[in-house]
This record gives structure tokens, C-alpha cells and sequence, in this order.
């Protein structure tokens, strides 16, 4: 586990995941290499590399939940949501066509 994040507050999640759908695609389109961004690192590396992030990151929030830890928790998600952001973007599935699934599922 990382540290943990200080001095967190509340924001507006879709605003926050355009931001870093955007900032993710910026890495991917730019050129910018492996050494100099951990997320071109995940972008231009194997594919198993990115894919067993999503993993190790489900299974901590997983971990952080059974332990009732509220701060470890929303500080595992946030690495989960990138890394699959991440994901996404390889894959090219975009946040639009995210959102419409997810709307598409609620009854």
C-alpha cells in the first residue's frame, strides 16, 4: 500500500474522471516515454503489466473493505479507477461509451 492521501476533499467525480481520462490520453497521444510517466509506462508496456494492476488494485480495495479501513478504502479505489481508466483507454473504450453502459444497466 501506498500513503495515504492528506487533506482529501470532496469533488465532482465526473469532472475528475474527464480530467484524468484527459490527462491519460495526453500521456498515450503525446509521445511522452515509459521513463518519464508512469502511465506511458503502463500504456506502451506488455499488456499483462496493466491488466495485473487492475487485479492487484481490486484485490486491495477488496482487503482494505474487509478491514472497515473508510480511508484505505477510498484511497485503493482511486488507484482502481486509474489503472482501469488506463485499461479503457488500451482497449479504446471511452468514458461516453462507459457512462452509457452504466446508464444502460439502470432500471
Amino acid at each position: 500500500m501506498g500513503e495515504r492521501t492528506a487533506n482529501v476533499v470532496p469533488g465532482s467525480i465526473g469532472e475528475t474522471l474527464e480530467k484524468l481520462a484527459s490527462v491519460i490520453a495526453q500521456r498515450d497521444e503525446s509521445g511522452t516515454s515509459a521513463e518519464e510517466s508512469y502511465t506511458a509506462r503502463l500504456l506502451k508496456g506488455p499488456e499483462d503489466y496493466r491488466l495485473k494492476k487492475v487485479a492487484e488494485e481490486a484485490v486491495e480495495v477488496v482487503m482494505a473493505a474487509k478491514d472497515h479501513d473508510h480511508d484505505h478504502v477510498r484511497y485503493e479505489a482511486a488507484d482502481l479507477i486509474y489503472h482501469l481508466l488506463v485499461v479503457c483507454r488500451a482497449e479504446g473504450v471511452t468514458l461516453d461509451e462507459l457512462a452509457g453502459e452504466l446508464n444502460a444497466r439502470a432500471h
